[in-house]
């Protein structure tokens, strides 16, 4: 299944990832939020807030086709 990664802030800068274009993943069927981020080399301690199609979601949250996922660090005193 594909899904597509938006990542924010310096995860935009130090990953393969960024937030005005996706980046699409392919990911097998089963896969969660924390299973993208280790294929995509983004360390958990890294992500404050993760989104699944706009809403707030966290690493265990199971992944489907087509899912939109956008990754937050914690900035400014978060």
């Amino acid at each position: 299944m594909k899904v597509n990664l938006k990542c924010f802030a310096d995860l935009a800068e130090r990953y393969t990832c960024d937030y005005q274009v996706t980046t699409t993943m392919d990911m097998t069927e089963g896969s969660t939020v924390g299973k993208l981020m280790n294929a995509s080399s983004i360390p958990r301690e890294d992500v404050k807030i993760v989104f699944v199609n706009g809403k707030i979601t966290g690493v265990e949250q199971p992944l489907s086709d087509g899912d939109r996922i956008t990754l937050v660090p914690a900035t400014g005193g978060m």
